[in-house]
């Protein structure tokens, strides 16, 4: 076993999709890693870069006043979702909370029905409430349509009853779409879109054929919803600085939220740096012999602006190792290495294990590598 003197080890995964949350997958990793290492000193920070967990994260580092509300669910259905203020005036805004892929049963999903419209409830409740600052953290959600629910729920309008709250399918049908009660609504806030990848919105890795499929749509199902992301592209129209949000960074998260914010005026930024520099993580990565960061699925996503790669990239800069904890492993060793991740670690649980028991196991395994213990 190789002695490399490592006594504090940070732990700050993201949440395991449909598994675990992040603070759950970080508590079966330092279950692991203590039953090896007892004496190592372990640092627990759950993250997020966008997705589930966003507002948690954030709550956890920094005061605030959480304001708990009934919006529209991404099935139509009511939900409750909650949203964040801290004492700068600032509005911590969480898309999944709304329209999370989580809040509908297997047996529903369908991304070309969903809607986004609950997301723009909460926006509208902040800017109702005074937010001069207005983060929305995008990932995660069971939608498709485009932000159209989220930009209707801000007073946006079309010739079609119901055009912009029906899900992504019906977006080909449109023929108009007034977007000006909307941006005057959102004029004078600072809005930032915190977006989990940075893909646009069309395209392979685009809302529909990077993200639908894994919401729940057909293959047919995916390419009806890139025709009607490439009409709602257009309908969009530019923004003020004559750029088209569709081709934005992030514009294809949150199956297209990111586009609707961006048109809004939205700058975009990269979730997880958002939440790292909000829990100070690279202070705290720093001190650190080791970290320890995972998520559900360590893929393609991963390493285009999620939780695995931000951290990545703030460990290196202080020449700390990264250890990878998945549920699965789906990238090379050499895109991994490349990325700042020193190894790679498949968490798939046994037949008889929990998924919290399959990273534990991982973790454990970790630590016989990697501790002095």
């Amino acid at each position: 076993m190789p002695d490399f003197g490592l006594v504090k080890v940070v732990i700050c995964p993201d949440s395991f999709t449909g598994t675990l949350s992040a603070a759950e997958a970080a508590g079966a990793m330092a279950a692991g890693w203590a039953s090896h290492a007892p004496a190592d000193e372990l640092v627990l920070r759950p993250l997020s870069d966008g997705g589930p967990g966003f507002v948690d994260a954030v709550a956890a580092a920094q005061a605030g006043r959480r304001h708990s509300l009934s919006v529209t669910g991404p099935l139509g259905d009511p939900v409750q979702a909650d949203y964040l203020v801290t004492p700068d005036g600032t509005a911590w805004i969480e898309s999944a909370a709304a329209a999370g892929l989580h809040l509908i049963p297997e047996d529903r999903r369908n991304p070309a029905a969903t809607t986004s419209r609950g997301v723009g409830e909460l926006i509208a409740a902040a800017l109702a409430g005074g937010a001069h600052r207005i983060v929305v953290g995008v990932g995660g959600t069971g939608t498709c349509d485009g932000g159209a629910g989220l930009l209707a729920a801000l007073g946006a309008t079309t010739g079609r009853p119901a055009g912009l709250t029906a899900g992504g399918a019906g977006l080909a049908a449109l023929e108009t779409l007034d977007l000006a009660p909307a941006v005057a609504l959102a004029a004078g806030t600072s809005l930032e879109v915190a977006t989990d990848v940075d893909v646009p919105l069309l395209g392979p890795r685009g809302a529909a054929r990077g993200f639908a499929p894994q919401k729940g749509a057909t293959p047919d199902q995916v390419e009806q919803l890139e025709a009607a992301m490439v009409h709602w592209a257009r309908l969009l129209g530019r923004s003020g600085d004559r750029r088209s949000a569709a081709v934005a960074l992030g514009a294809g998260a949150g199956g297209g939220i990111g586009a609707a914010l961006i048109r809004l005026g939205a700058r975009r930024v990269p979730g997880i740096d958002t939440v790292l520099a909000v829990a100070d993580m690279g202070g705290l990565v720093a001190t650190a012999d080791l970290v320890i960061t995972g998520e559900g699925s360590f893929d393609w996503q991963s390493l285009r602006g999620k939780a695995v790669a931000g951290v990545a990239a703030a460990a290196l800069e202080h020449a700390v190792p990264v250890v990878v904890i998945a549920g699965r492993v789906e990238v090379s060793r050499r895109e991994w290495i490349t990325a700042g991740v020193a190894t790679a670690l498949a968490a798939a649980a046994e037949p008889d294990e929990t998924a919290a028991e399959g990273v534990t196991r991982a973790a454990a395994r970790a630590a016989r590598t990697w501790s002095r213990s």
